[in-house]
């Protein structure tokens, strides 16, 4: 179980502004992800070091993202004015994570620009909706395709720390380990929520120092 990418719904001026003002921050490319057909969502990958990436995602003017729970939180975070959604963690087998909380994983794909697709099963979007302090869960199918590799070249910028407002022991809980225990580059550092809990920055180590967002 390892962090795997943290989620940033576009702002009220759209995906792609969105996406282009993270990357000039973090001297990064931003390339487009394509759609989520069965969520209703588009999404930009900012890849990052350590087989990790920023996903930048809008909902789409789709009936899918009504019923989806994942369209349903991106349109919810972007009506708030965008920003940080949320983290996920990545798992090599979602069935002891089922039998955990009580729930049956949910297919997704991505189709690319070029036409093939990245397929995964995940747990928890609704547990995210409701907590957003709570990671949701994810197995890749064909993972030769993660978007960490959307660039030719290896990417350099590292997520470094997490601030979450929230309680490390509601996340252990549904994790079933210490949030610090599914990275070894990562510092999660939780701080009381004043409202509501969720990701509150995300810090990352870039060419020209520690950047935070």
């Amino acid at each position: 179980m390892r962090v795997d990418h943290v989620s940033y719904a576009a702002e009220q001026d759209g995906l792609r502004a969105t996406a282009d003002r993270l990357a000039e921050k973090l001297g990064v490319r931003a390339v487009n992800g394509g759609v989520h057909p069965s969520f209703g969502t588009r999404n930009i990958i900012l890849p990052m070091a350590h087989e990790r990436y920023i996903e930048v995602v809008e909902v789409l003017d789709h009936p899918a993202s009504d019923k989806a729970p994942f369209g349903q939180a991106v349109r919810a975070a972007t009506e708030c004015g965008g920003g940080w959604m949320g983290w996920v963690v990545r798992v090599d087998d979602l069935q002891p994570v089922a039998e955990r909380l009580g729930r049956e994983p949910v297919p997704g794909y991505r189709r690319f620009p070029d036409g093939r697709e990245l397929r995964w099963r995940q747990i928890g979007v609704n547990g995210l909706i409701n907590d957003p302090q709570l990671p949701f869960f994810i197995r890749f199918e064909n993972p030769e395709l993660h978007p960490s590799g959307a660039v030719a070249e290896v990417p350099q910028v590292n997520i470094s720390g997490l601030t979450i407002a929230g309680d490390p022991d509601r996340v252990r809980e549904w994790l079933g380990l210490a949030a610090d225990e599914t990275s070894t580059v990562i510092d999660f550092t939780f701080i009381a929520p004043h409202g509501t809990a969720g990701l509150m920055s995300v810090t990352f180590d870039t060419a020209v120092g520690t950047v935070t967002i």
